[in-house]
């Protein structure tokens, strides 16, 4: 069988050691502590930085776990920085589909807007900006719920209510639908929120994979889909790639 990979160990190493004691240590302590080069220690929590497991302090410097966990520290991800890194994607996004885009994250049990591009045509329009949109019924919040256990768990357990006669009310479905979504990489709903419109969205992850938010488009479901059961594959497409593009730019300065 193949042996153990020294880099995976020390990366355990450095966790555990900041699981003990004040739990805030520097660079040369860490090294020290673990009889390491300050060179090695220092790749593998710059690595650890980037996936959400290590908090560096900006003001003394010291390494610390994020309170909660990684996947906390995750669903604090500051929406302003998110609005600055999925700006132009966005903008992009609405001009390449015809269509409104929106950008949502968690929050308390909800999908809240950080960011909403109007549609670009003459048509009257409302930003839904700081609005939330529920969890079980649109595309962002199946993106949501298909990577966050803690928040499906939640949905799961609770009640679902019916917002149209497609609204997916029944855990089971609810759970078989998420499973799509993690199998195909993006969420659809058609009609579930409110009738005759859907929905399109696929993740934001950080590097590492950790899912911070959701990114899509809305419209009349005769627009968005063939048939009116699979979104069109231009749409698809775009999406997607507007998708990976954010994450790519949420990797820098992180």
């Amino acid at each position: 069988m193949p042996g153990s990979i020294q880099s995976i160990e020390r990366a355990a190493a450095i966790l555990r050691l900041l699981e003990r004691g004040s739990g805030r240590l520097a660079l040369g302590e860490i090294a020290s502590a673990l009889g390491l080069a300050k060179g090695t220690v220092h790749g593998i929590l710059r690595t650890l930085q980037d996936v959400g497991f290590v908090e560096q302090d900006q003001a003394g410097g010291r390494y610390q776990l994020p309170a909660g966990g990684p996947q906390a520290r995750a669903k604090r991800m500051d929406p302003n920085l998110l609005r600055a890194r999925a700006m132009n994607w966005s903008d992009s996004l609405a001009a390449r589909s015809g269509e409104a885009v929106r950008i949502g994250i968690p929050s308390e049990g909800m999908v809240l807007v950080v960011h909403h591009v109007f549609r670009p045509d003459d048509t009257a329009q409302t930003s839904d900006f700081g609005t939330t949109l529920p969890l079980h019924a649109t595309a962002w919040g199946k993106i949501l719920l298909a990577w966050d256990n803690e928040l499906s768990a939640a949905a799961l357990t609770g009640t679902l209510p019916a917002l149209t006669s497609r609204t997916i009310v029944k855990p089971t479905a609810l759970t078989r639908t998420l499973a799509d979504v993690r199998s195909q990489g993006w969420a659809i709903e058609i009609g579930e929120f409110m009738p005759g419109e859907a929905g399109l969205a696929a993740p934001l992850r950080l590097p590492g994979g950790s899912v911070v938010g959701a990114i899509g488009i809305s419209g009349p479901a005769d627009r968005l889909c063939a048939n009116n059961t699979r979104p069109r594959q231009d749409l698809l497409v775009s999406v997607l790639e507007a998708s990976r593009s954010v994450s790519r730019d949420l990797a820098v300065d992180r």
